[in-house]
């Protein structure tokens, strides 16, 4: 039997649910036994419903979070934005290459390189350093095109309509 090749695949678009997906294959992953690690470029809520879910019932899925969750357009950050999104990365990055894993989950990601807060050519060397038979997930808007051209598979979220533009705000649960 051929050894199993890991895959890189993005969830990128503008639509809900890039993280949703991400999570999604890491339950499945999980019910196989697979051992997961995540980090969460500009989320910072030990209280999000899916981390709460992952601490009582995924004890072989670690997550870590982003010390700062402030949005702000291009150009908007605070030196503390920068190390934080370093930070983040590079724990990612040491359990990618550890090979101790199974699945890797950068969520945000995409946000964090389309926004200059981690450099898009460490991305792409963590990715052609991995261990090859881990799997790698990349999520979050405007996945730039040199993940794209690395990756095995990429699925693009498209918001044909969304609640929010309605006047219904975040509700838990849902988003959060």
């Amino acid at each position: 039997m051929a050894e199993k090749k890991g895959l890189v695949m993005i969830y990128t678009g503008d639509g809900k649910g890039k993280t949703t997906a991400a999570l999604g294959l890491a339950l499945r992953a999980s019910g196989h036994g697979a051992k997961i690690f995540m980090v969460q470029f500009r989320k910072s809520d030990p209280t999000y419903g899916e981390i709460q879910a992952i601490n009582k019932f995924l004890p072989n899925v670690t997550v870590v979070q982003s010390e700062r969750s402030r949005i702000t357009g291009h150009g908007g950050f605070e030196q503390e934005d920068f190390d934080d999104a370093k930070n983040v990365f590079a724990q990612g990055r040491e359990a990618l290459l550890s090979g101790e894993y199974n699945l890797v989950i950068f969520d945000e990601v995409n946000f964090a390189a389309d926004y200059g807060l981690i450099p898009r050519d460490e991305v792409v060397k963590m990715l052609k350093q991995r261990p090859p038979q881990t799997d790698v997930v990349l999520t979050g808007r405007n996945a730039p095109a040199e993940f794209v051209e690395m990756a095995d598979l990429v699925s693009e979220v498209r918001e044909i309509k969304h609640h929010y533009r309605a006047g219904i705000m975040a509700q838990k649960g849902i988003e959060y």
